[in-house]
């Protein structure tokens, strides 16, 4: 059996799989010109097959692991140092990652193979399974990661692998602006999360997640400003209060997306993240309350918005939201182990019902639930929940506009300021200067005749300029003369009486 532990030092393995999968499948978008149905198959199968590879292995540790015990962490060299903190390639393999990292395994390949048949002919096809194999690795990557560094680095995969998949459908306006929103609402977590791992190296001196944890003689400030950090990043993931208007519009992605990403995995990485600390939160009590009242809150909000939605997925990442909700009142409350089961079997049960989710229209034959009637008695708790509590359009004016108002900003100081200082051209000059040269090139004079024709057009233009453009030439006094007498006989002309007369020296002519 000591085979079977030995072969545990493969961990690094387990997210390289759906990277190299990735990479396989990018190599095959840049290189191969046609996508179409024969090249389906081996991209459906590149990125299924990393997802089982990773699942049978993460089986195969899951049997060591009852056998013989885990080694808890292994760490597999120096890869990083943030200053006089060495941060290493380090696994943790204990009874928190090793379940959750076989479940999101399992998920993914299953969603994996059930998105072969449900994007069959999409024109995107090998860059839904690209962003859904960078997602994979990402997740794996969280939940096995054995400090923060390392986790951060799955933490930004599994949101830009987000990003991606809910602008899918990038030539939509909607999709595009729904992408916009979450991939600013998410920085804010990401924000968080450095902020954590940058206090951990300044408190602590180690990253490692057994060394955050603390043996209790961390000052009350210094785990206070720790677990601040770590609990911002796993609200936002989390989607809940404030930040939950984000997971929404996340639902514009293709329904297997939404199905890993939402529904079953993305959304519990934040409880995962706060289970993982659950020695350093207990020592900070008003960080424990923080909690139970953001989950309470979350709770109740998913919850009132999940009764009013009109469409399968709407109510259904409402209801996402309420239990995941729930999830953080657990920790708060100190049960991260309820918690952390919790998780693992509501992904589960979420997975099926979202991939279920097109169905549904077919399965149920009965019309939609009504409003229950205690809400729709109360017609403003019914109003505001129909409108979310208005905290998306709040959500909006307080990120997604000031965000696109700095990018014009800085458009525009670039192309005002700094380019002028560089000396680079401004983009209207070179649209000016490269329709003179293709004006140049479309008017060409070609063999003996065109080339004089050409050359005589010069001179002309030569001569108007000197005539036209110069004001003190003394050939433009002539020419100002007739033009003024030219001038007189037109407003001759255009008397009445003179223009009867020439109707009268017509008609004479005439007869």
């Amino acid at each position: 059996m000591s085979t079977l532990t030995e072969s545990m030092r493969l961990v690094w393995l387990v997210p390289l799989l759906p990277l190299l999968a990735a990479a396989a499948i990018g190599m095959r978008m840049l290189f191969c010109r046609q996508h179409g149905d024969r090249h389906e198959p081996l991209t459906a199968g590149l990125a299924s097959g990393a997802a089982l590879g990773a699942l049978l292995l993460l089986l195969l540790f899951d049997l060591a692991a009852l056998l013989n015990g885990v080694p808890e962490t292994l760490r597999s060299g120096e890869w990083l140092a943030i200053g006089l903190t060495q941060v290493g390639l380090s696994f943790a393999l204990d009874a928190y990652s090793l379940p959750m990292a076989t479940l999101v395994a399992l998920i993914a390949w299953i969603a994996l193979r059930f998105s072969a048949t449900y994007l069959h002919r999409e024109r995107a096809f090998p860059r839904f399974f690209l962003g859904m194999c960078l997602f994979l690795a990402g997740m794996l990557l969280i939940v096995l990661a054995g400090n923060a560094v390392l986790a951060f680095v799955g933490w930004e995969l599994a949101g830009i692998s987000s990003w991606l998949l809910i602008a899918y459908a990038w030539e939509r306006p909607v999709a595009s602006a729904n992408a916009l929103f979450v991939f600013v609402a998410n920085r804010v977590g990401d924000a968080a999360f450095l902020l954590g791992i940058g206090l951990a190296v300044w408190s602590v001196g180690s990253v490692e997640w057994a060394a955050l944890s603390g043996d209790g003689t961390l000052s009350v400030v210094s785990a206070r400003l720790l677990a601040a950090g770590f609990v911002l990043a796993a609200v936002v993931k989390s989607a809940q209060l404030p930040f939950t208007p984000w997971i929404a519009r996340a639902l514009e992605g293709p329904t297997p997306s939404s199905a890993v990403f939402y529904g079953s995995l993305m959304v519990h990485a934040g409880v995962f993240l706060l289970c993982r600390l659950q020695g350093l939160l207990l020592q900070v009590p008003d960080m424990m309350l923080l909690l139970v009242v953001v989950g309470l809150t979350t709770a109740l909000y998913g919850g009132l918005c999940a009764l009013v939605q009109s469409d399968v997925k709407s109510a259904l990442i409402f209801s996402t939201v309420t239990q995941v909700g729930l999830m953080f009142l657990l920790c708060g409350f100190g049960l991260f182990w309820l918690a952390a089961c919790y998780s693992g079997l509501h992904a589960a049960w979420r997975a099926y019902q979202f991939l279920l989710a097109p169905s549904y229209m077919h399965l149920v034959r009965r019309p939609a639930r009504p409003v229950p009637n205690w809400l729709a008695r109360q017609s403003w708790l019914y109003s505001a929940a129909l409108q979310r509590f208005w905290i998306e359009a709040l959500a909006n004016s307080l990120l997604t506009r000031p965000t696109l108002a700095l990018g014009r900003d800085v458009r525009a100081l670039d192309e005002q300021v700094i380019d002028p200082l560089l000396g680079t051209p401004r983009a209207d000059h070179e649209v000016a200067k490269n329709h003179a040269t293709a004006t140049d090139e479309l008017i060409g004079g070609h063999g003996f005749a065109g080339r004089a024709l050409f050359a005589f057009a010069e001179w002309l233009q030569r001569i108007e300029n000197r005539l036209l453009l110069r004001g003190n030439d003394s050939m433009m006094k002539p020419l100002r003369r007739i033009g003024r007498y030219a001038d007189a006989i037109e407003l001759l002309l255009e008397q009445p009486r003179y223009l009867m007369l020439m109707v009268m020296a017509t008609m004479v002519v005439i007869l």
